[in-house]
């Protein structure tokens, strides 16, 4: 808490005016409180609590404790905005506004002992009460099914209305389930069977994180066999891997999904990818480099890059860090309509308008080297490979480079100065390479601070050396983390930022590679070209308040710097 005034133990006139404000508005009493004190709603609970002599609960420590709806029924503490948690060995009963005596006096009526109240923000008690709903409506739709039931796989329809209505539970799981994943943005959804039964996990910002536990293997099963139904996969076959797509509507959205089968010791594991554009498109806009969150200078260096006419660029990062995504809005920029544009992607994820998309189907014999291949009889002006991973497909894209085209594409390695030797250990030709390329584009996403429940705060002595900051020059930036709150499910983070190291091939940057100079001195010839490192651009972003130096350590290497 940052250092402020104490607030007065009564106050009464800022109290009076906040019932008035939270009986017009509908508002939490707290909450209409920290309006008229001009304070933050942590801090206004964290001084009431003081005031009262309560025990306060951060975000951080209500997960941390465990719930009990023993005495006080989940249904109950929604609708009350109250929850009995367990934390150290001791009982509390946790509610977000301490002057609702007829709350308390209804809480005291259910217990034979004391009760020992806490207090905790109204948000941050909505979002460990939301989980607790999000749990429990799994868990009971599992344990009270037997049967997949039979749906039509095409075109899903979700909605609580929907969802309740069902008559199977397993079905009724499977639904819950994409549709609070979808709600909170997730980006892919983990079905984990063990021995016991299943978890499932949200990929959130990048992050996995357990949303439910199920037990039960043969719900589990259920559960599995439902996904497949649904992708249209084979409900028989558990002992290899099978793809499948479906969609879902919710809200009058539709939504793909891409689904992965995976048979494990314990049965079978499904991931299911969310496809969803408009989680970083607002609706009717366009796909543009603007809506990734790239800073103006690595902006500006890309959009030339891929307004060259012919040549090669490159985009590398781990899985999940954008590269695709930022194509397609390259691709969008500077498609005018007046050139032939062809992609070839494993799968096709989102439909671009006016551009010619193939899937890649390995079954019916259509790699990405026969279609590349096909596509140069195309008469194209621009061409996007979905991802180059083999020695054919590098030797084609580098010759259609060569030859007047502007290949996009991208390939796994750890940094722009990883690719060389990526395309060296495919065989490619380095004089081609260098001809043909002209840049490299590293990306990686971090997570960015929630707005809602930032803090200002002051980083520690390890993170401080691990960052590398002289003695006492970090004191001069700003930097900030969430405390964790209901926006952000209690992570501190809400959304990402995009941050790229961009390598573009000069002429001095190319003898370097072909006479296989040290790579301290084609570092060097890099950086005097402008290229800055991910460590760097990353760091930039945390001294902006913008993301935290935790995100900076985990999404990015320190001999990057």
């Amino acid at each position: 808490m940052n250092a402020r005034a104490p607030l007065p133990p009564l106050h009464a006139d800022a109290l009076r005016e906040a019932r008035q404000r939270a009986a017009a508005s509908g508002q939490p009493l707290l909450e209409a409180l920290a309006e008229v004190l001009e304070r933050d709603a942590h801090d206004t609970a964290r001084c009431v609590a003081d005031a009262l002599h309560l025990p306060y609960f951060d975000s951080e420590q209500l997960l941390a404790g465990v719930m009990d709806f023993d005495t006080i029924a989940l249904s109950r503490a929604l609708a009350r905005g109250c929850v009995e948690l367990r934390r150290d060995g001791a009982a509390f009963v946790v509610v977000g506004d301490p002057y609702d005596t007829a709350l308390l006096n209804w809480i005291e009526a259910r217990y034979p002992q004391p009760v020992r109240f806490a207090l905790a923000a109204v948000s941050d008690l909505r979002a460990l009460l939301g989980t607790a709903e999000s749990a429990a409506r799994a868990l009971d739709s599992g344990a009270q099914g037997e049967s997949a039931g039979e749906h039509d796989s095409r075109g899903e329809e979700l909605s609580l209305v929907s969802i309740s209505e069902d008559g199977s539970p397993v079905v009724r799981l499977v639904n819950s389930t994409l549709y609070d994943a979808l709600r909170a943005g997730a980006s892919d959804i983990h079905f984990e069977c063990g021995p016991a039964g299943m978890e499932v996990k949200y990929r959130i910002d990048g992050v996995l994180d357990v949303a439910t536990r199920i037990a039960g293997r043969n719900v589990a099963e259920q559960a599995i066999s439902r996904i497949k139904v649904l992708a249209e996969l084979d409900i028989a076959e558990r002992r290899l891997p099978q793809d499948g797509r479906f969609r879902v509507s919710t809200g009058g959205r539709t939504t793909d999904l891409r689904v992965s089968v995976m048979p494990s010791i314990h049965g079978e594991d499904a991931v299911l990818r969310i496809l969803d554009k408009r989680q970083l498109v607002p609706e009717g806009s366009a796909l543009t480099l603007d809506l990734l969150g790239f800073e103006a200078d690595p902006l500006a260096r890309i959009r030339r890059l891929a307004a060259l006419p012919y040549g090669m660029l490159l985009v590398t990062g781990p899985t999940g860090s954008g590269k695709t995504t930022s194509l397609y809005a390259a691709i969008s920029e500077t498609r005018t309509g007046r050139e032939k544009i062809v992609t070839i992607e494993d799968p096709v994820e989102y439909e671009l308008p006016g551009v010619l998309q193939i899937p890649v189907n390995e079954k019916k014999g259509l790699s990405f080297a026969r279609g590349l291949r096909s596509i140069l009889r195309h008469d194209p002006d621009t061409i996007m490979v979905g991802e180059i991973r083999d020695a054919e497909t590098a030797e084609i894209a580098v010759q259609s480079a060569l030859t007047g085209h502007l290949v996009l594409s991208t390939v796994h390695a750890n940094s722009v100065f990883d690719v060389f030797s990526r395309f060296a250990h495919m065989g490619v030709d380095p004089h081609a390479l260098v001809s043909a390329l002209n840049g490299i584009w590293a990306q990686r996403l971090l997570r960015a601070v929630c707005e809602h429940c930032a803090v200002d705060y002051l980083p520690d002595e390890a993170e401080r050396r691990a960052m590398g900051f002289a003695p006492d020059a970090w004191r001069t930036h700003r930097f900030r983390r969430g405390r964790g709150c209901g926006d952000c499910r209690g992570t501190g983070y809400r959304g990402r930022r995009a941050i790229a190291e961009i390598l573009t091939l000069t002429d001095p940057l190319r003898e370097a590679i072909l006479a296989r100079a040290p790579i301290s001195s084609v570092k060097a010839a890099a950086t005097r070209g402008g290229t800055r490192s991910l460590r760097d651009a990353a760091l930039a972003l945390a001294l902006s308040g913008a993301t935290t130096l935790q995100e900076v350590l985990r999404v990015t290497l320190q001999d990057e710097a």
